[in-house]
């Protein structure tokens, strides 16, 4: 008996999901214009995005480097990676001590200066925006830091602290391993304000100013509890965006250890994940490497956003 119901049971359940299929796909069919008006993005989507990380998935699994067909190796390239890549390892290791300093303080200091800035007049606020935001797409910041940074006494820093007589010899602080990394996370930090800031400000605008008389009527009785019970939970769209662009620049942290501490840099004291993926893609050409890098880099980036996505649906509730 119980296994006659267990047929009757799947044959309910396969004729339901091809009921759902058909109905599915005569939506479609009435509706194919929407989709053409959706074809231009989700063919762009699709080549630039979802072809380029299936193609990165493939290659990690062979050896290619670029003039010979692709050859395949199995895992070889990941068990390379875990059990032979010393400085794959240490890379690892200055981006996750990388991404957990600046991901989560540069996210907080984007919504606290956000924050603030939303209760500036409306040309104040434009100003202090801008102010902000500038540093992250500032061509020239790198020059600027090499110059404060400089490891002689003609550098801002060193010639301040000698000045004071707080040190008596310039530091190096772009080559010595032991002033490299907090150096970059200075720099990281201070080029943080960018695209999750500026959606942190469009939320705060974006929030109905009735909902806060609402609060005041149901006990909200200080500006922490009108954060937590309102504003947060009103922009749980903002906050998620800024997250996922938060662990992105996070992890993709390249351009800023290349341009200051120098390619490779001293000990491969500020050499990071997409540092390596740099290196043997687009210096030895071994793509098959650096597609397993980015395999890994990927997954893990998957990861962190699901649990950032995870967490912050529990915000407010």
């Amino acid at each position: 008996m119980s296994t006659m119901q267990s047929k009757s049971f799947s044959k309910r359940y396969f004729d339901m999901k091809a009921n759902k299929l058909r109905y599915g796909w005569e939506k479609a069919k009435r509706q194919k214009v929407c989709y053409l008006f959706l074809a231009p993005y989700a063919i762009l989507f699709f080549t630039f995005f979802i072809l380029p990380i299936c193609t990165s998935i493939y290659y990690g699994f062979t050896y290619y480097n670029i003039l010979e067909p692709a050859r395949f190796v199995g895992v070889q390239n990941y068990i390379n990676l875990v059990l032979q890549d010393e400085v794959f390892l240490t890379a690892v290791k200055n981006t996750f001590v990388i991404a957990v300093i600046t991901g989560p303080v540069g996210y907080i200091m984007s919504f606290l200066f956000a924050w603030f800035i939303n209760e500036l007049p409306k040309w104040l606020r434009a100003i202090a925006v801008v102010i902000f935001y500038a540093p992250s797409i500032a061509g020239n910041a790198y020059t600027i830091f090499s110059i404060i940074f400089r490891g002689d006494a003609y550098g801002y820093l060193n010639s301040i602290l000698m000045d004071f007589g707080f040190i008596d010899a310039p530091l190096l602080w772009l080559t010595d391993p032991n002033y490299i990394m907090p150096v970059l996370i200075i720099v990281i930090l201070w080029m943080s304000m960018g695209t999750g800031f500026l959606s942190f400000v469009a939320g705060f605008q974006g929030i109905d100013k009735s909902m806060y008389e609402a609060g005041y009527v149901d006990g909200v009785r200080n500006r922490w509890q009108e954060l937590y019970h309102i504003t947060l939970p009103s922009m749980k769209p903002m906050l998620l965006f800024g997250a996922v662009m938060s662990i992105t620049s996070a992890f993709n942290v390249c351009d800023v250890p290349r341009a200051l501490a120098g390619y490779p840099s001293t000990d491969y004291a500020a050499r990071t994940v997409v540092t390596h993926l740099f290196d043997y893609g687009f210096s030895r050409f071994e793509m098959g490497y650096a597609s397993a890098i980015a395999t890994l880099l990927f997954l893990v980036m998957i990861i962190s956003k699901k649990a950032i996505s995870a967490a912050l649906e529990k915000v407010g509730t």
